[in-house]
């Protein structure tokens, strides 16, 4: 069932452990690294009950949001593609790990728990049973899927008899398994319910012991939260931050010391092959990026939106080289949408028993084209700003001097805007293309799905080169006349 966004931040003091470099945050909902971020998804969780119509659906009397559906058609996963862009329209795409992202690679692993079948325990129940859980309770779950990279040198600590970095397995019982160790890159886990912890990337066959894939919740016994640099701070004027102020979503690794983890919360053990094919063997990587790809079209909306404003403001908007520029970021959009509208209008009766999934290689060269192309289009967007974005005080608190308030709104006005219009719109595009904030967007959005030659692994995976092959064979072959 749906709860509200002040049910949901209340549910955020429980206990969970959060450090801020040596700080131990005390309330997420309430810091000012935090708050803004916070209030952020508060506001999603209000939205679905708002737009319910959109945002959920119903099964049994009850309403669901709308992530959790199983889709049977493309109706169905039109439905879903609906409610990532209306979530992502919020964060105007900023927040990467919003409570629609990983429910979506779960919800796609559901529709084909068998998948998960190994050992002598019910596996794929336990998904199930999981999928359910987060379906009814209206969880926000997050995950840690990669190893640190210092793991990538074993020897070294074993050298010094120190402990492997990377979250394994260390112990096991009648009543589950105990892991230390670390995980990364939990985005969005200082306002999560949940942490899915899994392998995105391939194991060998040796790690056994970190082929563990299970849920845990954030206030978990022995489970510490250590975030980076906070680039939000709700206590600064709305003008000086207008984006990082409420979509600093924090990245945060994942400290484990012993932590126990109930068989009914784990759903692979011991299988280092199984522990990354589960999200390819079933519709899981699929559901999860189609909300990626969704969450960047609501980014580049507000790309190409600053990107025209900028130039009105300028006066530069009816230059013809302007224009060009423009329309190039216009169509960049364009592309985009048609990639996202393709992966439902070109549906896979696939994994099968009337279930549908997104075209899996639309979706995946709709992910290599985000990844390629974000760089570019920020470049773009940055020539357009020119030196305009400098040319601002330091802050807007420059109003709460009558003297310099004068003279701001004298000298900073332009024929197209008044002093702070045009301040709030630069400072605005700032936020997006050069600040701290921004520039963390730009590493996130080039490895958020992981490294590109992993992305194009992908495309290569689900390509059909039997086809294409069969193309150059008619091409060699008699042309019938």
């Amino acid at each position: 069932m749906l709860r509200t966004g002040a049910t949901y931040l209340k549910g955020l003091n429980d206990g969970r452990i959060v450090y801020l470099g040596k700080e131990l945050v005390d309330d997420v909902t309430t810091h000012p690294a935090f708050a803004g971020g916070a209030q952020t998804i508060a506001r999603i969780f209000d939205a679905k009950i708002a737009q319910a119509e959109d945002l959920a659906f119903e099964e049994g009397g009850e309403q669901y949001s709308a992530y959790y559906l199983i889709p049977k058609n493309r109706e169905d996963l039109a439905k879903r593609s609906t409610a990532h862009k209306k979530i992502a329209d919020i964060s105007f795409g900023l927040l990467g790990r919003s409570p629609d992202h990983v429910s979506s690679f779960v919800t796609g692993m559901s529709m084909r728990p068998e998948a998960l079948e190994h050992g002598d325990r019910d596996y794929p129940n336990n998904l199930v049973k999981y999928y359910r859980h987060l379906r009814e309770t209206d969880a926000y779950v997050v995950y840690a899927v990669l190893p640190p990279q210092a793991a990538r040198n074993p020897e070294f600590y074993q050298q010094k008899n120190l402990p492997v970095p990377t979250l394994q397995v260390v112990d096991e019982d009648s009543a589950g398994i105990t892991m230390s160790g670390m995980k990364m890159l939990a985005t969005g886990a200082a306002f999560a319910d949940e942490i899915w912890i899994g392998n995105l990337v391939p194991l060998a066959s040796n790690q056994i012991k970190q082929a563990i894939t299970c849920a845990v919740p954030c206030n978990a016994k022995g489970l510490s939260l250590w975030s980076r640099q906070a680039l939000s701070d709700s206590n600064k004027p709305e003008t000086d931050a207008p984006l990082s102020r409420h979509f600093d979503e924090s990245d945060c690794m994942i400290m484990c010391d012993e932590v126990k983890v109930p068989w009914e919360r784990v759903f692979v053990h011991n299988e280092p092959d199984l522990s990354r094919n589960i999200y390819i063997t079933t519709p899981s990587h699929t559901f999860g990026n189609h909300q990626s790809n969704v969450r960047f079209l609501a980014k580049m909306e507000l790309l190409v939106g600053i990107a025209s404003r900028v130039t009105k403001a300028t006066g530069a908007f009816e230059v013809p080289a302007v224009k060009e520029v423009l329309g190039r970021l216009a169509a960049f959009e364009a592309t985009l949408g048609g990639m996202i509208h393709g992966q439902i209008q070109a549906a896979e009766d696939w994994p099968g028993n009337g279930l549908v999934c997104f075209n899996r290689r639309y979706m995946y060269a709709a992910l290599n084209w985000c990844t390629e192309n974000h760089s570019a289009i920020i470049d773009l967007v940055r020539e357009l700003c020119g030196g305009g974005v400098f040319q601002m005080p330091a802050s807007v608190d420059v109003l709460d001097d009558l003297e310099l308030k004068e003279k701001f709104e004298a000298y900073f006005q332009t024929p197209q805007a008044d002093a702070l219009e045009r301040m709030k719109l630069f400072r605005l595009a700032w936020d997006l293309v050069g600040s701290e904030f921004a520039g963390r967007h730009q590493q996130y959005e080039k490895f958020y799905a992981g490294p590109p030659f992993v992305i194009r692994n992908h495309s290569f995976r689900e390509a059909p080169w039997d086809y294409f092959h069969d193309v150059v064979d008619r091409a060699l072959g008699p042309v019938d006349k």
